[in-house]
């Protein structure tokens, strides 16, 4: 399937998904692999991972990155988040969770999904992937990076790079 935006397409099935070229974010990518890397080990040392990514590793910090990092990979809102931690007794208020969330992927160890102007999700896999967001029920999902291959994208402004590219399907059941 290819859908056609203006001179940008979009084109599923096999293939590679765009990569950018540019050296600073070939960079960034990589440290988002290692950091993929390090969240496989990270329920066993938290500590050291949120120190691996320049972040002290506090006691709300260090129980936030168990909860969050426990599962393997996961999409996860602020809100939800904080209901976990306060089912779990952990003593930390709404503010501290977005901040933390914030820190989080200012660092690194997360990616940031905008889904709508006031939702946002935090994803735990931080690689070059791309979303499908099922309207009704809030859930989003992973796409196969192989399954879209993005081209014809406008070259970046002088003086700037295209540091990813971010596609989020939105599906709704076929029933209405």
């Amino acid at each position: 399937m290819t859908l056609r935006l203006a001179a940008l397409t979009l084109i599923f099935g096999p293939a590679n998904s765009y990569i950018p070229r540019d050296t600073q974010v070939t960079r960034q990518m990589e440290k988002a692999s290692l950091a993929n890397e390090s969240q496989a080990v990270a329920a066993a040392n938290v500590p050291a991972l949120l120190r691996d990514a320049g972040l002290r590793p506090t006691r709300q910090r260090v129980a936030l990155a168990r909860l969050l990092f426990a599962e393997g990979d996961r999409h996860v809102t602020a809100e939800r988040l904080h209901e976990e931690a306060t089912a779990r007794r952990v003593p930390v208020s709404l503010a501290t969770v977005y901040n933390t969330l914030h820190q989080f992927t200012e660092a690194g160890l997360l990616r940031e999904v905008a889904v709508e102007g006031a939702k946002t999700y935090f994803d735990t896999n931080t690689s070059n992937h791309y979303h499908f967001f099922c309207e009704r029920s809030g859930q989003l999902l992973d796409i196969e990076t192989d399954a879209l291959q993005i081209e014809g994208l406008p070259e970046a402004p002088e003086g700037m790079a295209i540091s990813r590219v971010d596609v989020l399907v939105r599906l709704v059941n076929k029933s209405g």
